[in-house]
């Protein structure tokens, strides 16, 4: 399993507030945190009054709703029409004599807008004339004063890719993912929990250990055929926080209400496809950490034979060549029509790091990125606060007030990253290192052997802290730890030896940190055969979503996780939307849809210095639901590697690609290619162009030219398919010089 970090709060005791927080500073491209203040638990923001201003309704139908003018069902206005053209000038006449009366009886009021199309009014500014004077004109219907509408708090990960903006061409929240099939590959679903309500949802046939499925969960059953042998009765059921937590961000039910540790979120939570139907096929029975492939594969086969349109998994494992008997059945699966969506992995940075099942070709294979929201709890120092995550380490039952102690060495800001003994006597301090080399438990306990009576880690990459989950020593530290950015660590430092104060207030925290690659997320090529993975980008740090009821003293339980196990199930959701959308399409056209759609230039470094150039880090960019949905083009496949070349070899190939019309119109498409990493490699495109009827293909060379002294390591460039002037689709190209 690709073992996420987690923040479940089950046994942390704070006072539920949210109150104002003093970002104290901030490193290049991020921003620090800030505390949402005046939301509500996720309903409608009521509007503000604007003073002086007013909208004014005015007698007669507007275009969309007037008889002789509207649309009929499924088209849109024709503005070009005489109809329609004379149907304006009549209401802009009502609205010229609705102005005169206002020079004659109200002078000082000025129009400042004028509406035809979703009403038939006008904007006012009062200038000190009464609206109720205005109210009694002879052309209006109503008047009413402005308001101001703040953005309502929506489900910070959902705001991402644009996924709710998605759901209004399928029908809206009430109708995403549904009739859609999810399996879920996992560590079991909690069917008790109200992401899994089954409310409002028609009778549905339900598979396996029915204590375990509702008209949601349609599907539970089992799979670890060595149990008996290692001394446990399997069972579907969830006892580990993963598999829900999956299960949540695929398809939890519309505006579940969220709170962790009494402390209501400014938003209410939802899956990327709401009410797809899900599958909980375990492999991760107990609390097991290992699944076998012979698991796995029956899960998937059952999967399959129950009829499911897509399976999640976020697990992995090392790859193992080209004859990795899992990768190919996931490749099967796909050829086949089930998309199979799968985490890349957890063992970034680094190239050579994509494990497998995510390493097949035909996965759809995700790497991460930040989601700008934590839960964590203020520290101030200095006279400036900062918010710092709380994961897994100790209860914050009080305020902790000590002494700072920055243990200095060559980590992140100048910290020791605490893995060996700590020689300072830190007795009474609140002790400050930095993550990397070892696990989050060894630097916290070696702080706590030294004395400290808590402990702040100073996280090592670009964005957001993160919720640091225990890492399975055999002695657990005990005093409360949390997590600064690496920005805030650095600016705490400085005042090193002065009075510091950890807040026992649980706070949520929201930044601008968004989209910047998480430095856990494995990176391509992958090994011995050098596809390109991962495919693309979703997010996968903060990702809050449900866990087991058990796991809380409160239920309903929610959890922040990372990894890249959480950006498989975004995918897989969108994956929901898509089919439901687009029944017709095949897997591999769903997967082109995700794929070749992707938002190019938003994510940063994990440094958060700069934007990633490496193609084999971010595949073709940050999924985009909206984009998915309207896709015209399938690129198969979704991206070509040309494998390894010997150096001075100056060799030359070139691969079929295949270009699908997926809009139901005739479409000329644009073909180029724009180089993005590499010297000495050129990459290049059979047509320039090519035409095609609604649904059609045709198959264009792409190639690659190596000059002999072309340098060595990665080479890549992207394939762009454009209409209408536009880009519509990118596919990566890639070779390595060896």
């Amino acid at each position: 399993m690709v073992r996420p970090t987690k923040i479940a709060f089950s046994a942390v005791t704070a006072l539920a507030t949210i109150a104002f927080l003093t970002a104290g500073s901030a490193e290049a491209g991020v921003t620090p945190a800030r505390v949402v203040t005046n939301v509500t638990d996720g309903g409608t923001a009521y509007a503000d009054v604007v003073t002086g201003e007013a909208l004014v309704q005015l007698v007669g139908d507007p275009l969309t709703t007037a008889a002789k003018t509207k649309p009929v069902k499924g088209k849109k206005i024709d503005f070009s029409n005489a109809t329609v053209k004379s149907e304006r000038a009549r209401l802009s006449a009502l609205r010229n004599d609705f102005k005169s009366w206002l020079r004659a009886n109200a002078p000082k009021a000025k129009v400042t807008s004028e509406y035809d199309i979703s009403l038939n009014a006008v904007a006012v500014q009062l200038n000190g004339e009464s609206l109720a004077k205005i109210a009694t004109a002879p052309l209006v219907r109503s008047a009413q004063p402005q308001y101001m509408y703040h953005q309502t708090a929506a489900d910070p990960d959902l705001a991402v890719i644009n996924a709710v903006q998605a759901w209004q061409q399928v029908g809206g929240s009430a109708h995403a993912g549904e009739g859609v099939k999810v399996a879920v590959v996992d560590s079991g679903i909690d069917v008790k929990h109200p992401c899994f309500s089954d409310a409002g949802y028609p009778a549905q046939t339900q598979l396996g250990d029915k204590r375990y499925t509702n008209n949601k969960v349609i599907v539970a059953k089992v799979f670890a055929n060595k149990a008996a042998v290692n001394g446990f009765t399997a069972y579907p059921g969830p006892d580990q926080e993963h598999g829900t937590h999956v299960s949540g961000t695929i398809a939890c039910n519309f505006e579940t209400p969220a709170n962790i540790a009494g402390v209501a979120l400014p938003y209410k939570m939802s899956g990327v496809a709401p009410r797809a139907l899900l599958g909980n096929y375990n492999v991760f029975p107990g609390d097991i950490d290992n699944a076998r492939s012979e698991d796995i594969l029956n899960a998937l086969d059952a999967a399959y034979a129950d009829g499911f349109d897509v399976a999640n998994m976020s697990l992995g494992g090392n790859a193992h060549g080209v004859q990795d008997l899992l990768t190919i059945a996931v490749d099967n699966l796909d050829e086949a029509n089930m998309v199979v969506a799968v985490s890349a992995g957890n063992d970034g940075p680094g190239h050579y790091t994509v494990g497998s099942p995510g390493s097949a070709e035909r996965a759809l294979t995700a790497g991460a990125s930040t989601v700008p929201h934590f839960m964590g709890a203020p520290v101030t120092v200095g006279g400036s606060s900062y918010g710092a995550a709380l994961g897994d380490f100790g209860a914050l039952t009080e305020n902790i007030t000590g002494d700072l102690a920055a243990v200095s060495g060559s980590g992140a800001a100048g910290l020791s990253t605490a893995c060996t003994a700590i020689p300072a006597d830190l007795t009474g301090k609140v002790a400050l290192v930095a993550r990397g080399t070892c696990s989050f438990s060894e630097k916290i306990l070696a702080a706590q052997n030294a004395g400290a009576k808590a402990v702040l880690v100073v996280n090592n990459v670009g964005g957001d802290p993160i919720a640091m989950g225990k890492g399975g020593i055999p002695t657990e530290p005990t005093v409360p730890a949390l997590q600064l950015s690496l920005a805030d660590g650095a600016a705490v430092a400085a005042h090193s030896g002065q009075s510091i104060t950890i807040g026992s207030t649980l706070q949520y925290f929201t930044t601008q940190n968004v989209d910047i690659m998480a430095g856990f997320s494995s990176q391509g090529p992958t090994d011995v055969d050098f596809r390109v993975k991962p495919d693309v980008v979703a997010p996968g740090v903060n990702v809050l979503s449900s866990i087991p009821n058990f796991l809380c003293s409160t239920p309903p339980c929610f959890a922040f996780l990372q990894g890249t196990s959480m950006a498989s199930p975004h995918l897989a959701g969108t994956a929901a939307v898509v089919r439901q959308l687009h029944p017709d399409w095949t897997a591999e056209q769903v997967r082109s849809a995700i794929v070749n759609t992707a938002d190019q230039g938003v994510l940063r470094n994990a440094t958060a210095t700069g934007l990633e150039q490496d193609l084999l880090i971010t595949g073709t960019g940050r999924e985009n639901v909206v984009s998915a949905l309207n896709a015209v083009a399938a690129i198969g496949p979704v991206s070509t590697s040309f494998g390894a070349v010997p150096a001075g070899s100056g060799q030359a190939g070139s691969k079929t690609v295949t270009i699908t019309n997926l809009s139901g119109s005739a479409q000329t498409f644009t073909l180029a290619v724009t180089p993005v990493g590499g010297t000495g490699v050129a990459f290049s495109v059979s047509a320039s162009s090519v035409t095609l009827a609604a649904g059609a293909s045709t198959t264009v060379r792409v190639a690659f030219d190596a000059d002999k002294g072309a340098g060595a390591g990665d080479h890549t460039a992207l394939l762009n398919i454009s209409s209408g002037g536009s880009v519509v689709a990118h596919s990566v190209l890639y070779a390595f010089i060896k």
